[in-house]
C-alpha cells in the first residue's frame, strides 16, 4: 500500500468519523464541562478534563461509525447522506466496523484510569450511543433519546471528580435531553422531506406544524432548567449573564427558523455551538470570580 492510498484511506476514515464536520464533537462537549467545572468548583484536575475531552472525540467518532452502519439503507435515499463512505463503497462493512470497536477500545482504555463509578457508567454511556441510532425506527421523539445519549458525560465528570452523582447532574442531564431536542430538530427539519419518503421517524415530522414553537418550547425549559441549577448552586450574576446571553441565542435561532427554510434551519442547528458556549463562560466566569 503506498502512501497515496494510505493517505486516501484516512481521508475515507475522518470522513466516517466526521471529524470533519466538528459540531457533534462540540455539541458532546460542551455539557460535559459544565459538569465538570461544577465538580471541580471551577478548578477541575485536567488529567480528568483530558480524558474527558479526547474520550468524546473518540466516542462521537464511534457514535458516526455506528450510526452509518445502522443507516447504510437509507442513507442513500437522502439528499445529505448520499455521499457518505458507506453508501458510496468508499469502506466496507467490516472495516467500519473494526474502526467502532477500535475508538470504542481506546476510549474506554482511558475511562479505566478514572474510579470505578466512571467506568460503571461508561458501559450504560456505550449502550446509549450504540442503540441510538435504531431508536429512529419506531420512537417518534428519537431526538430525547440522543439527548440522554449526549448528557451521558454529565453523571460521568461528577462520578470521576466527586466519587458519586449530585442531585444536580441529573438536573443538568434534563436540561441537555431538551436542549438535544431543540437542536436536532432544526437539524431534523432539513430531512423531514427524505425522511418521510423512506419512513424515518423524526421530532420534526413528530411535531409537524407545531415544530418551531414546540422548539422554542424546549429551549426555554433548557434554560429554566439551567437557572434551576444556579438557584441549586448558589450561583451569582455572572452565571446568569451567560443564561442571558445563551437565550438571546435561542431567539435568534427562532429568527433563524420561522420560515422553516432548510439552509437556515441547518445554520441554526451550528450555531447551538456558541449557545452551550455562553452556558460555559456564566459558569466559568462566576467560578473565576469566586
Amino acid at each position: 500500500m503506498n502512501l497515496q492510498t494510505i493517505i486516501k484511506k484516512l481521508d475515507v476514515y475522518e470522513r466516517l468519523m466526521r471529524l470533519d464536520k466538528p459540531i457533534g464533537i462540540l455539541l458532546l462537549l460542551w455539557p460535559t464541562l459544565w459538569a465538570l467545572l461544577i465538580a471541580g468548583h471551577g478548578k477541575p484536575d485536567w488529567i480528568i478534563v483530558m480524558i474527558f475531552f479526547t474520550g468524546t472525540v473518540l466516542m462521537r467518532s464511534a457514535g458516526c461509525v455506528m450510526n452509518d452502519i445502522a443507516d447504510s439503507q437509507y442513507d442513500g435515499l437522502v439528499e445529505r447522506t448520499r455521499h457518505r463512505p458507506l453508501v458510496n463503497n468508499e469502506v466496507s462493512k467490516k472495516e467500519a466496523y473494526l474502526l467502532a470497536a477500535g475508538l470504542s477500545l481506546v476510549a474506554f482504555g482511558l475511562v479505566c484510569m478514572l474510579n470505578a463509578l466512571t467506568v460503571k457508567l461508561s458501559f450504560l454511556a456505550l449502550l446509549l450511543a450504540a442503540s441510538y441510532p435504531f431508536t429512529k425506527r419506531f420512537f417518534a421523539i428519537p431526538q430525547a433519546y440522543l439527548g440522554i445519549a449526549f448528557g451521558a458525560g454529565v453523571p460521568m465528570a461528577f462520578a470521576a471528580i466527586l466519587g458519586y452523582v449530585p442531585p444536580v447532574a441529573w438536573l443538568l442531564l434534563l436540561a441537555n435531553v431538551f436542549w438535544a431536542v431543540a437542536y436536532d430538530t432544526e437539524y431534523a427539519m432539513v430531512d423531514r422531506d427524505d425522511d418521510l419518503k423512506i419512513g424515518i421517524k423524526s421530532s420534526a415530522i413528530t411535531f409537524g406544524q407545531f415544530d418551531v414553537v414546540i422548539v422554542m418550547i424546549c429551549y426555554a425549559i433548557t434554560l429554566l432548567i439551567l437557572a434551576m441549577c444556579g438557584v441549586w448552586l448558589v450561583m451569582g450574576y455572572a452565571y446568569y449573564l451567560g443564561l442571558i446571553t445563551a437565550a438571546a441565542i435561542a431567539v435568534y435561532h427562532y429568527y433563524l427558523i420561522r420560515t422553516r427554510e432548510k439552509s437556515n434551519c441547518f445554520k441554526a442547528f451550528l450555531h447551538n455551538n456558541w449557545l452551550g458556549f455562553a452556558v460555559f463562560a456564566g459558569f466559568g466566569l462566576q467560578y473565576l470570580l469566586k
